[in-house]
């Protein structure tokens, strides 16, 4: 029971840190590319206050439910923007939907990196069979909090920024779509991603179909983080 209270902390911290580096970052490049909606919200910040002001469920319940439910979190944010701005600048409010999966990869990078280093300096090894919450194990007991708090930030950012890459609405890959759409027609693309049947269908469809792909994503990524072992 300990065991699980503490893996179960190592995920939320995860999450809340992963969650709100990816909507300050949508938030963020929006104020940069002239859209301060979100930065009047409070949300150009690493405090998770006001993301978890703006989405508790999301934020809180959700993520603590599925982790007593099924081991592993999910949950969602969001970062408030101008819809008028995002007609007149399709490109920019492209640039900002990508900026959140962004984060993540540079998250997921940093991760990786730490865990080469614990490897170099025999603090980690490579795991006999990987996990979501074992993409690394320790060499000593000593190193264990760090090897799954490494493997949940690794293994949940790959997540993030893969499953919001899917171009379905409400996804942030559907924004992005907007690099490929002119002015004339951005308002009416923008009403078409919001309509409330199509983001349901949109959740739907990128589950199902994300629950298919994402072992074959993580078993990639982990082979580039071990070259040459060859995990399968």
């Amino acid at each position: 029971m300990t065991t699980d209270v503490t893996d179960g902390v190592k995920w939320y911290l995860a999450f809340v840190f992963s969650t709100t580096v990816h909507e300050a970052s949508h938030a963020w490049t929006a104020l940069k590319l002239g859209d301060d909606t979100a930065c009047r919200g409070g949300q150009v910040t690493l405090d998770p206050t006001p993301h978890i002001r703006r989405e508790p469920m999301g934020m809180v319940v959700v993520p603590i439910l599925s982790y007593l439910l099924g081991g592993w979190m999910i949950g969602w944010a969001s970062a408030p923007y101008n819809p008028q701005w995002a007609g007149q600048n399709p490109r920019r409010a492209a640039a900002m939907s990508l900026a959140g999966p962004a984060s993540n990869l540079l998250i997921l990078m940093a991760a990786a990196m730490l865990i080469r280093a614990g490897i170099a300096f025999h603090f980690f090894e490579p795991p006999f069979s990987i996990g979501f919450s074992r993409v690394t194990d320790a060499v000593s007991g000593g190193g264990y909090f760090f090897a799954t708090a490494l493997s949940i930030l690794f293994s949940l950012n790959l997540l993030l920024c893969a499953f919001n890459l899917l171009p379905l609405p409400p996804l942030d890959g559907s924004g992005a779509l907007m690099f490929f759409v002119g002015r004339e027609s951005a308002d009416k693309f923008l009403q078409l991603m919001h309509h409330p049947t199509l983001r349901l269908i949109g959740l739907i469809v990128a589950w199902r179909v994300f629950a298919m792909i994402f072992p074959s994503i993580q078993l990639f990524a982990v082979n580039l983080l071990y070259p040459g072992i060859g995990y399968h």
